[in-house]
């Protein structure tokens, strides 16, 4: 993969309270081409929703509610996607309600991340070149 100039990467947020998921979604918006935003909480996210073209949130943190952000960047326009516990179906049903375009599993995006994540970012690059 060739890497993408830095100023023309994707300003992505990821909000992440536990430091190995926040590390894997991170590295893995980096590798496909993203410029991450690491955040931690919900007026973290609030702050830097204006400045992002995409979101990932975790759902299964304490420190934030998962859904609400989905909420928030879905109110802000910023597109989102998830991640959580595979055998949470309510959460799953939550975070699409709340705006997630997408809810992956850890162990799908931790299996087939790069391919997932690189298609998003890649959608969201189409998307900033032709917002209509």
């Amino acid at each position: 993969m060739t890497p993408v100039p830095h100023a023309a990467r994707p300003r992505i947020a990821v909000l992440a309270d536990d430091l190995i998921w926040s590390t894997r979604l991170v590295d893995g918006v980096r590798r496909v081409g993203g410029d991450p935003v690491p955040v931690r909480s919900a007026t973290t996210l609030d702050g830097v929703l204006p400045s992002v073209a995409g979101c990932i949130v975790d759902t299964t943190a304490r420190a934030y509610d998962g859904i609400g952000c989905l909420g928030a960047a879905t109110a802000a326009g910023v597109p989102a996607i998830a991640v959580g516990q595979h055998d949470d179906a309510a959460t799953r049903h939550a975070a699409r309600a709340a705006g997630a375009a997408k809810v992956y599993s850890y162990r799908a995006l931790f299996e087939h991340g790069d391919r997932e994540l690189g298609a998003w970012i890649g959608s969201l690059d189409a998307r900033m070149e032709d917002p209509a």
